[in-house]
């Protein structure tokens, strides 16, 4: 290795406690500026010009290092049942070779994260994580259960392929039988050696693939290959896209949702079957919520002021008539849309589509107006095609 390269690699480093992934030696030398920690490891966040990560997602593909979503590996003769005890939505058409978005829900019917479910097996799960600490809350319920369960962190770390030509890309890597995926399905093979799992699934609101590398080892080398086989479609290195997401209203752990939010403050009734014979952690809870009805809900807003010149880094204050009735979580400029899009938490009261509200930003107080979400393809159907 170079003097050189060394001092690139080195550039980036919070000590050995935050840990790098199988592909942050490709990462460094495609060109990120960049990283944020995330479940305790290095995610990149820019590449240069976060809009032209946006465009080159819309109009052709990236390819995001997300190894940090951690899976959660749950085996053994108890392990359906288990993950049933850890989330509200009813898995009980959830195949083999299916992925589930869920919910996992505390005692209180909080939130303590969202992932995708993946189903590898009769009794083999994989959940996806988003940003937490559930592989130990998973481990400490089953210690207080007397269910038959293994519970670990496997060696898995996925890329994300997203955009309308990796279709296209993952058809000259991995032939029809992947590209063909149905949507939020999954097929394990093994790609010049390297077992892989690659699911119809992402976090951009677009067409996309994930692709799950099982051997630690093979990261680079697989990073390469599948840029090689996308220059021709236009595929670049990338990052998840903020601006996308927020299109989309898409929740980021710990920004827009935690443990003091429940799924009926967000809409997400869909993923909370209270009839279920199974028990599950917060259902008694969940029950009193939806009776008692909730006190917020999630919102989208429109925000009159000049371009966001990135996203916020602090929860901004939501007036009306001079009281504090929420605060907005995301917020970006959408150069597609030409307007400051936003994510907000505000009083149940106060929820009223067209209605203007104050929100303060450094300081200085602009007005903006509630909108339905998502702001952009409602029906998720560019996702799903």
């Amino acid at each position: 290795m170079t003097e050189s390269k060394k001092q690139s690699l080195d550039q980036f480093g919070f000590g050995t406690q935050i840990r790098r992934s199988p592909f942050f030696n490709a990462i460094v030398n495609s060109g990120v500026k960049g990283f944020s920690v995330y479940n305790h490891m290095y995610i990149p966040r820019d590449f240069g010009n976060p809009e032209q990560n946006f465009w080159n997602l819309i109009n052709s593909a990236i390819l995001c290092d997300v190894s940090v979503e951690r899976q959660v590996e749950i085996k053994g003769p108890d392990a359906k049942k288990f993950i049933q005890f850890l989330t509200p939505r009813d898995l009980a058409k959830c195949a083999v070779g299916q992925c589930k978005y869920v919910l996992i829900t505390d005692q209180s019917g909080g939130i303590l994260n969202d992932p995708v479910l993946l189903r590898l097996g009769e009794n083999h799960f994989w959940l996806s994580l988003a940003d937490s600490d559930i592989l130990l809350w998973a481990k400490g319920v089953a210690i207080h259960t007397t269910m038959d369960v293994k519970i670990s962190e496997p060696d898995v770390s996925p890329l994300q392929l997203q955009g309308p030509k990796s279709r296209d890309i993952v058809h000259e890597l991995f032939g029809e039988k992947v590209s063909n995926l149905g949507y939020y399905r999954l097929v394990e093979f093994e790609y010049l050696g390297i077992p892989l799992l690659v699911s119809r699934t992402g976090w951009s609101s677009e067409l996309g693939f994930e692709i799950f590398l099982r051997d630690g080892s093979k990261g680079t080398t697989l990073w390469n290959e599948i840029m090689k086989a996308g220059k021709p479609f236009g595929l670049k290195p990338g990052h998840t896209s903020t601006i996308r997401r927020v299109e989309g209203a898409m929740l980021s752990y710990h920004a827009d949702v935690n443990a003091s939010n429940n799924p009926f403050e967000y809409g997400l009734d869909r993923l909370v079957n209270l009839e279920i014979e199974e028990d599950f952690i917060g259902k008694e809870a969940l029950k009193k919520i939806k009776k008692d009805g909730i006190r917020k809900k999630q919102v989208g807003l429109e925000i009159d002021c000049s371009p966001l010149l990135g996203p916020n880094n602090e929860f901004w204050v939501l007036k009306k008539f001079n009281r504090e009735i929420g605060k907005v979580t995301s917020a970006i400029y959408s150069p597609r849309l030409k307007k400051n899009i936003a994510l907000a938490m505000i009083d149940i009261e106060s929820v009223r589509l067209g209605e203007t509200l104050i929100v303060e930003i450094d300081g200085i107080e602009h007005s903006c107006v509630q909108v339905g979400l998502p702001f952009y393809d409602p029906k998720k159907s560019i996702a799903k095609q």
